[in-house]
């Protein structure tokens, strides 16, 4: 009996000394990124690449920037936050809410007017004006700085009391677009980044029509994984970073 109670003993000891390492080896930390919606085709490859480049996994939570910035003021669990405009991130610094000292540029935004292959052709953007388009999309200018850009630009155009009637809202650029590909919409008024080649047509605004649509991040102050934030935010404003934004049609945060 005594052998058996001793062997037992050993083996009990045995699997507490095999846990010991696995509960110590957490592996690298997973990132929660609260990004605004016209990230939603360019992130998950940047995504991609930092992980094969760091082993760090990035999840993203996409919405209107006004909405995300309500949530961080609740205190959702997000490590970084990649708005669609600058002025929610300045104002969660002022409320004590991001790291110090992480508050920076990383995009500058292009808006086009959007025309899905079986809308009315336009050749320039008071073509909206036409009775053709009987509803035009645009994402809320008080939560999506894309639709607050859409307003400026049009109210500059000398447009806006003409089309105003006709105007359906999204709540986000992504639901914007939405509605007019699935055919609720003659046209949408949304980021560049989030045209697909051999999707319809459009026409970019000009940028003196509205005020320029940079784009901000900081990173949450209440992370738990600040170290791995810091890291995802650098390859962002890298030159890897930098060319993807580029090419998925954005300015370069360094030429704003």
């Amino acid at each position: 009996m005594k052998d058996l109670i001793a062997v037992l003993i050993i083996l009990l000891c045995a699997g507490c000394q095999y846990q010991t390492p696995s509960l110590q080896d957490k592996g690298p930390p997973e990132l929660v990124v609260a990004a605004a919606a016209n990230l939603t085709d360019v992130f998950p490859e940047l995504g991609q690449r930092f992980t094969n480049n760091t082993g760090i996994r990035v999840v993203f939570s996409y919405g209107a920037t006004a909405d995300l910035s309500k949530q961080i003021e609740n205190g959702a669990p997000f490590d970084v936050f990649a708005a669609a405009d600058t002025i929610h991130v300045e104002k969660l610094e002022a409320q004590g809410l991001l790291t110090p000292g992480t508050r920076t540029l990383y995009a500058r935004g292009r808006l086009v007017m959007w025309l899905p292959p079986n809308s009315p052709k336009a050749e320039r953007i008071e073509d909206i004006t036409r009775a053709a388009y009987e509803r035009i999309a645009i994402a809320k200018p008080d939560v999506a700085p894309y639709g607050r850009a859409t307003m400026e630009s049009l109210q500059a155009l000398g447009i806006w009391n003409q089309i105003e009637g006709r105007v359906v809202y999204g709540q986000s650029v992504s639901q914007t677009k939405q509605f007019a590909a699935t055919g609720n919409a003659e046209v949408a008024f949304i980021p560049l980044a989030l045209v697909k080649p051999g999707e319809g047509t459009y026409l970019e605004v000009d940028e003196r029509l509205h005020q320029p649509i940079d784009q901000a991040l900081g990173i949450v102050k209440a992370s738990q994984n600040v170290a791995a934030a810091r890291q995802f935010v650098d390859f962002l404003l890298g030159p890897e970073g930098q060319d993807v934004f580029s090419k998925k049609g954005y300015f370069s945060a360094k030429t704003n």
